[in-house]
């Protein structure tokens, strides 16, 4: 059973709790999304663990109930 959009948003809110999340579904199956995810908790770690910290905050289902994620990741942009 494939994953609606809100699910996977919520699990990586409740992860990161000041992210501010974007889902797309990119083929309307309800199976290839794009999320982009802005938090401050990735700031001063690589790209690939900002992208472990996601995958760790939808708890397994990616590659079963999630079969596709573009993933998009920063930190929060300051004003100045």
């Amino acid at each position: 059973m494939p994953m609606n959009a809100g699910d996977i948003q919520r699990l990586i809110e409740e992860a990161l709790p000041d992210a501010e999340v974007t889902i797309r579904d990119l083929a309307g199956d309800g199976d290839h999304y794009a999320a982009e995810v802005v938090s401050e908790a990735f700031r001063g770690k690589s790209r690939v663990a900002q992208h472990q910290m996601v995958y760790q905050a939808l708890k397994g289902k990616m590659g079963g109930e999630l079969h596709a994620l573009a993933l998009q990741t920063s930190v929060p942009q300051t004003d100045g």
